[in-house]
């Protein structure tokens, strides 16, 4: 499963550099955070709105941000201690987790099921998740929608097995969705609403009624053991961001659509399917989270069975 993890980080250049820069950055620095961001999202809105540094400053901290293009080799700089804290969707941890990482889930945003879905061209013959079958199915392994597609066919009563994944990074994947090369994409927003604005795409599915579609905030066991109080200044302070992004979605939109290099409107119909609250873990997240766990074993996606309840981290703790 390291292989596997090591070849997702191995086909993207930049990551590699950009884990390289992190360590480089924070050598020799006694005192600092180092917090692993996408391009979407609420940590990118909390580095953008510059109010952490001066929180931290105060407790003697500095910031160091660093970006990745998805999930799982965010979780695997978090793993090599390039990092100390970031966030993914619900599979990546997993595939983390089941490989050896050292992550502690410290926090949550509420399921978000519009945020990803299943896509086909607008003129596809294709008219329900049944008729996958048999065909090719583009999506990034370990992410979020590798779980939304495994739950789809199940529900469509489709064995995994019987359509054709072909793992491919967002850019890559639309690419082959564009000219044909796959029958359908399975894909996260805010490039599922690109896709419908730009070429037509229709869903076949969305996670509603099939997956929750959690986002989940972690840190290293080392980081969190060492600086629980900085963990909770961090996400004190991603909050506020958060209740500020539900009240204004037209200003987030404004922010955060240069930097994605997508327009306003795009942007702001995916902040409309996402959710907000930046919450602690639950029970009840846990086992949600540890259904995606057994079926990713079941499917012999992971070497093992893993307990989530492992590396979480309740409230008071």
């Amino acid at each position: 499963m390291r292989r596997i993890i090591h070849r997702l980080i191995a086909a993207i250049v930049l990551s590699v550099g950009i884990v390289a820069a992190a360590v480089g950055t924070s050598y020799g620095q006694d005192k600092v955070v180092r917090i692993g961001y996408q391009k979407y999202g609420k940590l990118v809105l909390l580095k953008s709105k510059g109010t952490l540094e001066p929180k931290l400053a105060a407790n003697g901290y500095k910031v160091v941000w660093t970006e990745f293009p998805f999930g799982p080799p965010l979780l695997e700089a978090l793993n090599v201690g390039a990092i100390d804290l970031g966030n993914t969707g619900e599979a990546p941890p997993i595939f983390a987790q089941a490989a050896g990482a050292p992550i502690q889930y410290v926090a949550y945003e509420p399921p978000a099921p519009k945020g990803e879905a299943i896509l086909v061209p607008k003129d596809s013959a294709l008219k329900s998740v049944a008729d996958l079958k048999g065909r090719k199915v583009a999506l990034n392994k370990g992410s979020n929608v590798h779980y939304l597609l495994v739950k789809a066919l199940e529900k469509a009563g489709v064995k995994y097995s019987e359509v054709e994944p072909v793992f491919l990074a967002p850019a890559d994947a639309r690419a082959a969705f564009e000219r044909g090369a796959v029958d359908a994409w399975v894909i996260w927003d805010p490039f599922q609403a690109a896709a419908e604005a730009a070429t037509g795409a229709r869903t076949l599915a969305d996670g509603s009624g099939i997956v929750a579609n959690y986002q989940f905030y972690f840190s290293s066991k080392k980081f969190l053991d060492a600086n629980p109080e900085i963990v909770d200044a961090v996400l004190a302070e991603l909050g506020a961001v958060d209740d500020w992004a539900k009240g204004d979605i037209h200003a987030v939109a404004e922010q955060l659509a240069p930097a994605i290099g997508l327009s306003v409107p795009v942007v702001e119909v995916a902040l409309k399917r996402q959710s907000y609250g930046i919450k602690p873990i639950t029970d009840a997240v846990i086992a949600d989270q540890q259904q995606v766990a057994d079926a990713f074993f079941a499917l012999n996606l992971i070497p093992k069975s893993i307990k989530i309840s492992d590396v979480a981290r309740r409230p008071g703790t």
